[in-house]
């Protein structure tokens, strides 16, 4: 059964081992570390038997959410594992005063800015050439 929970220290490790796996710029291992404790910030794991399936994170800026990473392990994807952290997020986000979100997705993660859009996001625009290895625009979305 797969739980979703707030991230801990001891989950930093594998987190950042899982960023590494599925970005090509992946956050530090200590950006995760000065997650943990911020209170302006919430990150969740999704977990099943102690291991560590996906994280996601959002951090509140003056009322509007910056979610800056979700990711999954490669191996369970389209298992609905995002889709249930996100929901979450939102509403562990709203606990926090957030009333408005936002996200970029490379413009190629087709899957991704489909799950976005089931949960509510709209496409506000792009930023070009915001990715690097490979250089890809991002597409900017928001949930209001």
């Amino acid at each position: 059964m797969i739980t979703v929970r707030k991230m801990v220290f001891a989950d930093v490790d594998a987190v950042s081992q899982l960023e590494e796996q599925t970005f090509s710029m992946p956050w530090s291992r200590n950006a995760f570390w000065e997650m943990v404790d911020r209170t302006d910030a919430v990150y969740l794991v999704a977990e099943e038997n102690n291991v560590i399936l996906g994280v996601c994170g959002v951090l509140n800026m003056a009322g509007d959410g910056e979610i800056t990473n979700v990711a999954v392990n490669e191996s369970v994807r389209r298992k609905g594992i995002a889709k249930l952290m996100l929901t979450k997020l939102l509403d562990e986000g709203t606990k926090l005063g957030i009333t408005a979100f936002t996200l970029e997705v490379r413009k190629s993660n087709l899957p991704a800015t489909g799950l976005y859009e089931k949960l509510g996001f709209e496409n506000v625009g792009i930023r070009p050439n915001f990715y690097d290895k490979p250089n890809e625009d991002a597409v900017i979305m928001w949930k209001r």
